[in-house]
């Protein structure tokens, strides 16, 4: 049991949260909820022991092992990927070789009754004591496993961790944190960068195998499948729910329509007994009545109601310029890389007004094959673009073209076209770019700011295909509604590359899979492709 005891931040005179205090017990599964700027991640870091509150404190068992994965970590680059991922036993590994140390001293030595050979005897016999305490384990056997679980192939294995992007990186990073079974696992965003076979993997695992876990996440479909209890920070302090995301959000509606009801009646009770001060105030057989109800306003305290988003904004695109019959015709398509077949002989077209969604682990050609759409590499086969087809594309690295010298508004000015004009702060605070944010220079902001604001300038584009790689990875789950809601109306063409199910799930009509060096077409909606992809990966996880 872990307990975190009186937490408060405070900084430049302005506090975060204070007085926090919960207990993390052994099989609980947290989703830790809030808005961004609200605390989440300050919160996990201080349980992480990686920040020091301003006061408060965690307290846990002495032998507890608490994990943690950042949103943003470096990992070192002088080793393959199994032997990073096998430094999740390292303190196993450096028992063993110091047993074996000891083991061959005394074998040589003949000191009996020394001090130094009586203290070896001890030193072998407490490390043994707790070495085969442990439970045996095939240790090459499990680190295969976390990492093919994560997306690697078994060719991966030796290739050197500086090879990888720092996507993969952080699958390297969860690998050894999942092998370490620690008593409590912290994870900040964990599903930013895997696909959805790996997320699959990962969920079986927080749910089947981890002990307790604490994690922040806008993907719903995740923590909804993994959590049991939902933690809310908000206004400077928490809520405690034993309740998954969906049910959290019913049990908080139903909370803020109970304070709202209180804040109403004691605003109408300060109100009555203003206008009694008022009306007697200076009436002499009325002082003491006066007085009272004076002190009385003086020591109330005033119900406060919590936050809540009251924005209902319904964002559209603009209309589409009508395109021709099929705005993308890819025909025996190959790719590869020296040695590395990314795909063979592809072929696909999409109709116009289509929503279509490219799915498959991540390395299987997704990116590769946009990118041969858009004409930015060079392939074997046929790759057309149709009639007056005009191009919206929203890359994994767009926040890097935007220009920094603008700032926020002026970027979404420079597209924003006829009326919607005037609803650009509206759009900009569904994004969550509000008051003084909105004059930031764009070089000022974060990559996740930047994303965001790369998204919102595309939506206000005019263009009738749309292609989006990995659109939600810096979004908020009300960021991601707004989005999708505007996909669901957009009446021309959509390519969607997303590991987000909840985001994906009601958009798409049709799916190409990217498997095998192959891309095979399902004529099903999304939905049914993953409801049939998840059983089947289901199915062939080997967790027991």
């Amino acid at each position: 049991m872990i307990s975190v005891d009186g937490l408060a931040v405070e900084f430049s005179g302005e506090t975060l949260f204070s007085d926090v205090s919960f207990v993390v017990n052994e099989n609980d599964k947290i989703a830790l909820m809030g808005k961004n700027g609200a605390g989440k991640s300050t919160m996990m870091k201080i349980i992480a022991g990686a920040q020091k509150p301003t006061r408060g404190k965690v307290n846990a068992p002495k032998d507890a092992v608490i994990a943690y994965l950042p949103q943003h970590l470096l990992t070192e680059d002088d080793c393959t990927v199994f032997e990073e991922a096998a430094k999740a036993f390292k303190e196993i590994f450096s028992m063993r070789d110091e047993i074996d140390s000891i083991n061959k001293q005394l074998e040589t030595r003949t000191d009996y009754e020394s001090a130094e050979y009586s203290g070896l005897i001890d030193r072998v016999s407490d490390l043994g004591e707790k070495f085969y305490a442990i439970e045996e384990i095939n240790y090459d056997g499990e680190i295969e496993k976390a990492l093919k679980g994560l997306g690697f192939k078994r060719e991966d294995f030796h290739r050197q961790t500086s090879e990888f992007s720092g996507g993969w990186r952080m699958r390297i990073e969860l690998a050894k944190i999942l092998l370490q079974k620690p008593d409590l696992i912290l994870l900040d965003e964990p599903t930013n960068h895997i696909d959805i076979e790996s997320v699959l993997w990962l969920e079986h695992f927080l749910v089947h195998k981890a002990k307790a876990v604490i994690v922040i996440s806008h993907d719903r479909t995740f923590i909804d499948n993994i959590t049991n209890r939902t933690i809310e920070v908000t206004m400077g302090r928490i809520y405690d729910y034993k309740a998954n995301y969906s049910h959290y959000l019913q049990l908080r509606e139903d909370r803020r329509m109970h304070q709202q009801k209180a804040y109403d009646e004691q605003q109408k009770e300060i109100a009555d007994i203003k206008g009694f001060i008022e009306r007697f105030r200076g009436t002499y057989s009325k002082t003491n009545q006066v007085n009272s109800r004076e002190r009385m306003l003086e020591k109330m305290k005033i119900i406060e109601v919590d936050e809540i988003d009251t924005s209902a904004l319904r964002l559209r695109f603009p209309a589409a310029p009508r395109s021709g019959d099929y705005p993308v015709t890819v025909s025996d398509l190959s790719k590869q890389y020296d040695d590395h077949v990314v795909f063979k002989n592809a072929s696909l077209s999409v109709s116009r007004g289509e929503k279509v969604s490219f799915v498959g682990r991540n390395g299987e050609g997704k990116s590769t094959m946009i990118k041969a759409i858009l004409g930015e590499i060079e392939v074997e086969g046929k790759c057309d673009l149709g009639h007056n087809v005009k191009v919206g594309y929203f890359a994994q690295n767009q926040a890097a073209l935007l220009d920094p010298s603008l700032t926020v508004f002026q970027t979404v000015d420079e597209v924003a076209k006829g009326e919607i004009r005037t609803q650009i702060k509206s759009i900009l605070g569904g994004f969550m770019f509000s008051g003084d944010d909105i004059d930031k220079k764009v070089s000022m902001l974060s990559g996740g700011e930047r994303t965001r604001l790369a998204m919102v300038k595309l939506l206000l584009e005019p263009v009738n295909l749309l292609i989006l790689d990995e659109p939600t990875n810096h979004l908020d789950i009300k960021s991601k509604d707004v989005l999708k809601e505007a996909l669901k109306t957009f009446d021309g063409t959509l390519i969607l590359v997303s590991h987000d199910r909840d985001f994906l799930m009601g958009l798409s009509e049709k799916v190409f899979e990217f498997k095998d060096k192959r891309v095979i077409e399902h004529f099903e909606t999304i939905d049914a492709f993953l409801e049939r992809n998840r059983i089947e990966n289901i199915k062939q996880l080997d967790l027991n």
